[in-house]
C-alpha cells in the first residue's frame, strides 16, 4: 500500500512586498518543510518563496509546471515520480490556488489516490472584491474571462445582468489587465443604468483600489485600471 504525504494549498501574494502583511505564519512553516512544487509559473514562484526568506536555498527545491496548458497525462507522471510519502505544495502565480486556477486538476487528483489535502488561508482577489463591493454575499457567482470578441462580450454582460436581477446574485468576471479599459468603454453602455458596478482593482497593493457605483455614474469617475489586475461585479 501507498503510502501518501499531504498536499499544501499554498496561498501566494496579490502584490509585490505585501507577504508580510497578508500571508500567515503557516504559509512560511510549510514551505520550509517542503520541497516538491506544482507551480503555475516557475520563474513566480521561486521569487515568491525566495521573498520570504525562509533559509532553505531555492535550488534545493523541485519544481513542475502546472498551467492551463499542462496535460493530465503530464502532470501524473511528473506526480507519481515524486518520492514516496513526501508532502507536495501547490501554488498559484497570485492568490490562492484551486481558484479560478489549473491547481484544481492537482487537488481532484489528490482525492482520487486518497491523499490528504490541506488549504491554508490567504488573500483570494475573488473573495476580497466581493466583500468589499456591498453586494449580495450568499449567493454569487464568479464566471472568469468574458469573451474577447465584442458581440460576445456584450452578449455575455446583458446575460449576467439579467441573472443578477433573476436571482438577486452577485455576477463576478475579470479581464486580462491590459484589456481593462477597452472592455469598460464596450460593456458599459450596453448596461442599465441603475445596475450597481464595482471594480475593485490592486487589491491588497498601496494602491488599491474598489468602488460601487451605479453605471450611470461611472463615465465621470472611471480610474487608469489598465495593466492593473482587477475584478468586476454587477448587481442589478
Amino acid at each position: 500500500m501507498i503510502t501518501y504525504g499531504k498536499l499544501y494549498l499554498i496561498p501566494t501574494v496579490l502584490s509585490e512586498n505585501t507577504a508580510n502583511k497578508v500571508l500567515s505564519p503557516q504559509i512560511r512553516e510549510v514551505i520550509a518543510n517542503t520541497e516538491h512544487f506544482f507551480v503555475e509559473e516557475l520563474r513566480t514562484a521561486r521569487r515568491f518563496i525566495s521573498s520570504l526568506k525562509i533559509g532553505k536555498p531555492i535550488e534545493h527545491l523541485k519544481f513542475y509546471e502546472l498551467n492551463k496548458d499542462t496535460s493530465r497525462d503530464t502532470f501524473q507522471k511528473d506526480f507519481e515520480n515524486l518520492p514516496k510519502g513526501v508532502d507536495v505544495g501547490i501554488l498559484s502565480e497570485a492568490g490562492c490556488p484551486g481558484v479560478a486556477d489549473p491547481g484544481a486538476m492537482a487537488v481532484a487528483y489528490a482525492h482520487k489516490i486518497n491523499m490528504e489535502v490541506v488549504p491554508l488561508v490567504g488573500p483570494s482577489s475573488i473573495l476580497l472584491a466581493l466583500m468589499g463591493s456591498g453586494f449580495n454575499g450568499q449567493s454569487f457567482c464568479f464566471h472568469g474571462y468574458l469573451p474577447i470578441d465584442k458581440a460576445e462580450k456584450i452578449k455575455m454582460i446583458k446575460s449576467l445582468e439579467k441573472e443578477s436581477k433573476a436571482r438577486n446574485q452577485t455576477q463576478i468576471f475579470m479581464e486580462t489587465p491590459y484589456r481593462n479599459m477597452k472592455m469598460l468603454e464596450e460593456i458599459l453602455p450596453v448596461l442599465n443604468a441603475d445596475t450597481n458596478f464595482c471594480i475593485a482593482s490592486g487589491l491588497t497593493s498601496e494602491s488599491q483600489y474598489i468602488k460601487t457605483k451605479k453605471v450611470k455614474e461611472w463615465p465621470r469617475f472611471l480610474p487608469d485600471i489598465h495593466k492593473k489586475p482587477t475584478i468586476f461585479l454587477i448587481q442589478a
